[in-house]
């Protein structure tokens, strides 16, 4: 039983660590999709949204919520695009949109980032909405 005890403090100190973490982590706000078409103009000068427009300096975002990054048919992605492996979930669109070149460092898009939270948050839930 002594080498059991120790175990158990591990794993109990690694769940409570892990739990501690979540609760410290920030949950992405509540979008307004209205709003974010709105702060989505900013992108409009590289990217396209509606079903089949063509790619421009950047690939069309029709149904980019849950595509896999680097996955427009025709659009030349960087290597780092390419070889991410990301899916284009809610938080890693966040955290790509925060800072672009941070989480894929060598992609092409010139792009500084939405430094705001509500603003990547309602752009996320207008992408959210191009099915």
């Amino acid at each position: 039983m002594p080498r059991l005890l120790p175990a158990l403090a591990i794993s109990s100190l690694s769940i409570a660590t892990l739990a501690l973490g979540a609760l410290a982590s920030p949950a992405l706000a509540a979008g307004d999709p209205v709003k974010g078409e709105q702060v989505f103009k900013r992108c409009m000068t590289c990217h396209t949204t509606a079903q089949g427009a063509p790619n421009k300096v950047g690939p069309n975002l029709f149904g980019v919520v849950g595509a896999q990054a680097g996955h427009v048919e025709g659009f030349r992605y960087s290597d780092a695009m390419k070889g991410s492996g990301l899916t284009w979930d809610e938080a890693t669109l966040d955290a790509y949109l925060t800072k672009p070149r941070e989480l894929i460092p060598g992609n092409k898009m010139a792009f500084v980032g939405l430094p705001k939270e509500q603003d990547r948050a309602d752009v996320i839930a207008y992408l959210s909405t191009l099915k």
